[in-house]
């Protein structure tokens, strides 16, 4: 998919989700914790489900929801790069239906010198014809 037919895809959005994690290289980090700010953009084809009015045609935000929910306040990791890939993967094997996913994770609480709202990074992936990403 290139970025124009991302640009005009369905997709579910998800922004601004707020958990409390351990990930990082610091000490401190993986005995203090942070917050973490995640978003998430999945696309999929949102035709079936505009015409029937039914959950069943679609993803549920939710679920989407409880995925990053559990990788973000599951198992300690080192680099932010990590967890977003984890959520991205798991996105796909619960939902086959998603062809692409895009996830930002943020960390508003660093230790730099300066003001900012957050530090993070952000990946795309596409799931192959195979099934891999």
């Amino acid at each position: 998919m290139d970025d124009g037919q991302l640009m005009r895809g369905d997709k579910l959005v998800l922004r601004g989700l707020k958990f409390h994690g351990y990930h990082g290289v610091k000490p401190e980090e993986r005995t203090l914790g942070q917050k973490f700010l995640i978003d998430v953009d999945a696309w999929l084809d949102l035709r079936r489900a505009g015409v029937s009015d039914n959950l069943s045609d679609t993803v549920s935000y939710t679920d989407i929801y409880r995925i990053v929910k559990e990788v973000v306040e599951g198992e300690p990791q080192n680099l932010l790069e990590s967890v977003a890939h984890q959520i991205a993967v798991a996105t796909f094997d619960k939902f086959p239906q998603i062809s692409d996913v895009r996830v930002k994770v943020g960390k508003p609480h660093v230790a730099v010198q300066g003001q900012l709202d957050y530090l993070g990074v952000e990946i795309f992936r596409t799931r192959k014809s195979d099934g891999q990403i």
